[in-house]
């Protein structure tokens, strides 16, 4: 076990110390204005103190039409500095990088949220949501940039772009939601053109030594994974993130196109020319022997979610023990909340199938 204790040098100059990720995870904890909260806080900077190499903050919209979820964490506005500022403190405080998730839910807004319809590359029916304008367009690329250097003053190491899971950057990569005409929809690289516009813009906008990620899910709300593996080089050839983070569900799983069974879905990305870009994995890791497996498949770093929940110092955990075993769900709310979690996220955990007990 000793690979995931080395420490990992990014590109831009930050260095995590061991290849051990909590992944951006829905928390719904913080204030209805997307202030921060004492229990987000606390959950956030125990994870920095329990041994994660980075700790990255839920998903964080970068619009006020953009939330997707009750009590999340805003970056849109000057009015989140405060709490950003002090959550980056108390993570780098532990030895711990910090990094904000940016993210906009887009047509996965609740219009009960967000107080009106929706939005979404391109009108979609099922959800209420309706197309961008083009001016609308430049102006969710410039809100995603003003984030990041809203991040980074707070005095964050870095930024994530969430383009998977069928939010705002990930439908518009999607040829089924992505129906535009203009120069952000048709082929693939105009249904990329917003992200690879953002990634320039926060490169040219924050110093040189801003830690930039991507997110990335190769499957689902009509992504095709030839097009997320061309979509993928193409970000590592150019050299401008410094790492990729596949969200895969399962980290283990065969493809779901019957043409790319046969393999595992991983090895379609680590077997990529990556240069100095650093990728990573998320899903159904739990275990010191899930790590293993992952690095031996050859990525850079693991990210962690749902163990993480269960153990605010999982790597510290590990590293005093390889064989540690995880406990076993379902656990209790008293459980969860000496592990950090405050009423609303232990709320959150109880919607989910077989994870909060007795």
């Amino acid at each position: 076990m000793d690979q995931p204790f080395q420490a990992l040098h990014f590109n831009s100059g930050a260095i995590m110390k061991n290849r051990v990720m909590l992944a951006p995870m829905t928390n719904c904890q913080s204030h209805e204005d997307g202030r921060l909260s004492d229990d987000e806080y606390q959950w956030l900077t125990m994870r920095a103190r329990g041994g994660f190499g980075l700790t990255m903050t839920c998903a964080s919209h970068v619009q006020a039409i953009g939330q997707g979820f009750p009590g999340q964490l805003g970056c849109f506005s000057d009015d989140h500095l405060e709490g950003l500022a002090r959550l980056a403190a108390g993570i780098r405080a532990e030895n711990s990088l910090a990094v904000v998730q940016l993210h906009h839910a887009g047509m996965r807004s609740p219009s009960e949220l967000v107080g009106e319809a929706p939005v979404c590359p391109s009108d979609h029916a099922e959800s209420g949501a309706r197309g961008l304008t083009p001016d609308e367009v430049e102006q969710l690329k410039e809100d995603f940039i003003a984030a990041a250097q809203r991040a980074e003053k707070a005095g964050f190491d870095g930024v994530e772009l969430h383009g998977a899971h069928g939010y705002i950057i990930c439908q518009f990569l999607s040829p089924e939601y992505n129906r535009r005409t203009d120069k952000y929809g048709g082929s693939l690289q105009n249904r990329a053109r917003l992200l690879l516009d953002i990634i320039a813009g926060v490169r040219a906008r924050c110093d040189a030594g801003f830690l930039l990620g991507v997110r990335l899910s190769p499957e689902r709300f009509g992504l095709r994974l030839d097009e997320i593996r061309e979509l993928a080089q193409r970000l590592m050839s150019d050299g401008l993130i410094d790492f990729l983070d596949m969200s895969l569900w399962d980290s283990f799983k065969e493809p779901e196109e019957d043409v790319f069974k046969g393999r595992q879905l991983l090895e379609y990305f680590t077997e990529m020319d990556r240069g100095h870009v650093k990728i990573g994995t998320a899903g159904k890791i739990s275990t010191p022997g899930d790590i293993r497996r992952c690095m031996e498949a050859g990525v850079d770093f693991v990210s962690l979610g749902r163990v993480a929940i269960l153990h605010h110092d999982f790597p510290n955990q590990v590293l005093d023990n390889p064989g540690f075993e995880p406990v076993k769900i379902p656990v209790s709310p008293e459980y969860l909340r000496s592990q950090g979690l405050g009423t609303a996220f232990v709320d959150y955990m109880s919607s989910w199938s077989g994870f909060v007990g007795e």
